[in-house]
């Protein structure tokens, strides 16, 4: 999965250089986005890439010191970012918990809001850029970002980034995009591979509503992608399976 995830975002983000001279993608953490951010970094198309004309932003971020191990952008330079000539002005790192907010989370949390209006043109007509594709990690509980069911996040309809407190999964504390955030991108690209993760998909994909499996409400302005292995697609309900042939 992560090797086809990671063959159709260069593809993606070479079409949409070639057609507007930039690119943009929001990068998701966990073990299913960091697979993807490995097998790009190990394709050898990747330098179809012009790296410098790609803008990165993060859907979510947990709120810890800057370089600490379990922050997504830290695992991404790990996997990825240091070894692509990428421009550090265009990579959108979510603040830190020691940086120049402090340890004030909805303080940080606004900062990011700001970047995301500043960086919007008024071809976007809203507060955040039209991604090109919006990447997304599916939790076993069906969460995306730092969005969690039944959480008050997943009920935000007004901000597009918010402050995340009691979190389910550690760390407690962490940034997000809302959905109403998600919403603006072209494409969200959806990523779940394991058996873990096969009751969540078959719950986002089976009618559920957002505030109880927040990945149903994760879609595109143009298109919606799910990204699933074997294992992850064995609970699938039937009438998403196309008819036999023959």
């Amino acid at each position: 999965m992560a090797q086809a995830a990671a063959a159709r975002l260069i593809t993606k983000i070479v079409d949409a250089q070639s057609a507007r001279g930039t690119a943009s993608v929001v990068l998701t953490g966990g073990r299913n986005g960091n697979a993807l951010l490995a097998a790009l970094a190990a394709a050898p198309a990747r330098d179809a890439v012009d790296w410098a004309r790609l803008d990165l932003w993060w859907g979510d971020e947990r709120f810890l010191p800057a370089g600490d191990p379990d922050r997504n952008d830290t695992q991404a330079r790990d996997a990825l970012l240091s070894s692509v000539p990428l421009t550090p002005e265009r990579v959108h790192a979510m603040p830190v918990s020691d940086g120049e907010f402090g340890g004030d989370l909805d303080a940080a949390a606004e900062g990011y809001e700001r970047e995301l209006a500043a960086a919007a043109g008024p071809q976007d007509r809203t507060r955040v850029p039209a991604f090109d594709v919006l990447l997304l990690g599916v939790g076993p509980d069906t969460h995306v970002a730092s969005l969690f069911p039944e959480h008050p996040g997943v009920r935000e309809s007004e901000r597009t980034v918010i402050g995340v407190r009691g979190a389910p999964k550690p760390p407690p504390t962490r940034i997000s995009l809302t959905l109403p955030a998600i919403r603006q991108a072209r494409e969200v690209w959806l990523l779940a591979a394991g058996e873990d993760k096969a009751q969540a998909v078959a719950i986002a994909l089976s009618g559920a509503g957002e505030v109880q499996a927040p990945a149903a409400g994760a879609q595109g302005r143009s298109r919606t992608l799910w990204l699933l292995d074997r294992a992850a697609a064995v609970k699938l309900p039937r009438q998403l399976y196309p008819p036999a042939s023959g």
